[in-house]
């Protein structure tokens, strides 16, 4: 147990909410837990006007060094529409002495520096430079908000950090009604007193890092609280969304009136599609213009709504610049302008699972994308069938390294909204088959007498694949770029020097391709004069196979891919091959794996074939998917035995 000793300072400098927290013994924890959270509150009441006033209270004690970053505390808020009535912190030392923070120590920065302008803004206070182990940090804020919404979300654990006690309140006007939906945890039911609601949970244990796992949104508990006026009140200046048809009707009245056609946006569309013969090439040759429009993101309007609504379109195209939202309405009006329909698609971009079909709500999108109404003669592996709206063609029009007829991995599968009156439920998004991510690896070497080997190796890559390849070509420079394929080449061949690298970047087509000579002068292990050892597979793929623990508590996230491998080896003269490793051959529900080795003509030709689906496998299964990738580690390190003659 540990906890701070409350002097007679603490008591005279802090509230009673933070003289409780100190006072707190918290367990004893794993030794890699940096802190812990003591207290995590919030207090939110809702006027009769639909104004919102928001107590909030936290507190962590740092319990190692590595912790201090966590002695942090932040406040959000929207200029003119919110206001930060009180802002406070507390340090409060092992020994107990306390040091206060207040408006001197208080920093009020642009809530997204990668935005031009952003009307949301963060009020920060820092402890981090003087909290050590045995510290404990609090803050303390109240703000004053209105909301175009009547509901709110709130994360019992707010990361990887253990939690003491974490609880939502909510005080509504009288006669008015509040329902939550649980996510990550069973149905946590709140306690009421009058008109107050209380969602409560404590020690809750810390979350271990584990390698493919789900993002923490989805292994925190979560709360999503809708809240209701009586339905013969006056109206109030929120919305309330009672199902998902009501969400995709408020949007669109944001979406559609932006969709506005001049005669320069008109004339840029049909210029653009001149030469196109079919409707794919008409659709591609519009998204490739919305793709190269540059990413600005100018946020106002925020408390109102304007976080959702584009700008009209002929003012993105005129000023060429703008963001997600922007980008597709832009698409969407080109297209209309050659005959296509499309529609915006809210989603989530960043973690598949994060959207959850029981909260109807637009509060749970991050990000906008397009769906384009196409014909049968146009075929795609994004395409979606809707029930009511046909095919669809779903396409990323932020995304510059992903091409028509794919979708970025972070938003396959995931549930979306396709922004439409007649919508009336999430859809599934589509999600590439493995062989659309495909990497081939020829190598064709040569492996001399003394143990050298040298000669070429050429990748190519598809699909999302390709832009993992395409993203570390773009963000790196020569040098840099040049020394990460340097440090991959010498995983596999100790002191391997690179002679020649050729990357050829196909982004229209979604193909990236990569040519590299290479030679080592020790690779062959050479045995009492006679034996010869080396491993066919030379150089490993890109992506760890790190699935090496015993245990596993979440589950194991996959992602589609397909790769396959041919190693040509020309053997040295005077030499025969005494061993081969026996061929593989794995077969699961979520992946299959071969191995094969030929000899013939003094050449060694080694193959490897891994074909893996997207999919999410359960802990209690995940003994089955150690076993696969530890058979794959096992097969590409095996080394064939070469003997003189």
């Amino acid at each position: 147990m540990f906890a701070v000793p409350v002097s007679a300072s603490v008591g005279d400098e802090t509230p009673p909410w933070v003289q409780k927290a100190v006072a707190i013994q918290v367990p004893t924890y794993d030794k890699e837990v940096p802190a812990v959270v003591l207290v995590d509150e919030s207090m939110t009441t809702i006027g009769p006007d639909g104004k919102i006033t928001d107590v909030y209270n936290y507190a962590v004690r740092i319990l190692r060094r590595e912790g201090r970053d966590y002695a942090e505390g932040n406040v959000g808020y929207i200029p003119e529409i919110s206001k930060v009535k009180e802002f406070r912190a507390w340090l409060i030392r092992p020994g107990g002495e306390t040091k206060r923070y207040g408006k001197d120590e208080t920093l009020d920065v642009a809530g997204d520096l990668n935005d031009v302008y952003n009307e949301y803004r963060v009020k920060k206070i820092s402890g981090t430079s003087e909290a050590d182990a045995g510290s404990v940090f609090a803050y303390s804020y109240t703000t004053e908000d209105r909301s175009v919404f009547s509901q709110a979300d709130w994360a019992f654990q707010g990361g990887s950090l253990p939690v003491i006690n974490s609880r939502y309140n909510l005080t509504l006007p009288e006669g008015w009604r509040a329902e939550g939906v649980t996510f990550n945890h069973d149905k946590i039911e709140p306690k009421v007193n009058g008109t107050t609601y209380s969602w409560e949970l404590s020690n809750l244990p810390p979350i271990p890092y584990e390698p493919m796992s789900p993002r923490l949104s989805n292994l925190v508990p979560r709360l999503a609280v809708s809240y209701y006026a009586p339905a013969n009140s006056a109206a109030v200046p929120i919305k309330t969304f009672a199902n998902w048809g009501e969400v995709a009707s408020w949007l669109t009245e944001l979406n559609d009136p932006q969709v506005v056609v001049d005669d320069a946006l008109a004339r840029k569309a049909y210029e653009l599609t001149a030469l196109a013969k079919t409707e794919f090439e008409k659709i591609r040759a519009i998204s490739q213009y919305a793709q190269n429009i540059q990413y600005i993101s100018i946020q106002t309007g925020l408390g109102r709504g304007g976080g959702y609504r584009p700008h009209a379109a002929n003012q993105v195209f005129a000023k060429s610049y703008g963001d997600c939202k922007d980008k597709a309405n832009l698409m969407r009006a080109m297209l209309k302008v050659v005959g296509i329909t499309a529609f915006p698609v809210s989603i989530y971009s960043g973690d598949p699972n994060y959207v959850r079909a029981g909260w109807p709500s637009p509060q749970q999108f991050n990000h906008c994308i397009i769906a384009v109404k196409v014909s049968d003669q146009t075929q795609a592996n994004t395409i979606i069938q809707h029930p009511s709206l046909g095919r669809l063609l779903i396409f990323d029009a932020t995304d510059d390294q992903t091409p028509l007829g794919d979708l970025p991995y972070y938003l396959q599968g995931s549930l979306a909204l396709i922004v439409s009156k007649s919508e009336t439920e999430l859809m599934r998004m589509p999600v590439t088959p493995p062989e659309t991510n495909h990497l081939e690896r020829i190598a064709t070497l040569e492996l001399t007498a003394d143990g050298a080997i040298g000669g070429q190796i050429q990748e190519l890559a598809n699909g999302q694949t390709a832009v993992v390849f395409r993203s570390e070509f773009r963000r790196m420079s020569k040098p840099e770029y040049t020394g990460m394929i340097e440090r991959w080449l010498t995983t596999g061949a100790t002191a391997a020097r690179l002679s020649k690298m050729e990357p050829s970047d196909n982004s229209a087509d979604g193909r990236f391709t990569l040519n590299v000579e290479f030679s080592a002068k020790t690779y062959g292990q050479i045995m009492q004069g006679r034996l010869m050892v080396f491993k066919p597979a030379i150089v490993s793929r890109r992506e760890d196979l790190t699935l090496t623990a015993a245990k596993r508590q979440h589950p194991v996230v996959l992602r589609a891919n397909s790769y396959s491998e041919t190693v040509n080896v020309q053997l040295p003269a005077g030499f025969t091959v005494d061993e081969v490793p026996d061929a593989v051959k794995i077969d699961t529900p979520f992946g299959s794996y071969v191995t094969s080795y030929e000899v013939k003509d003094n050449k060694l030709v080694f193959k490897r074939k891994l074909s893996q689906q997207a999919t999410t496998i359960a802990p209690a299964d995940y003994e089955m998917v150690r076993k696969f990738y530890e058979s794959i580690r096992t097969a590409e390190n095996a080394p064939v035995v070469l003997a003189k003659k």
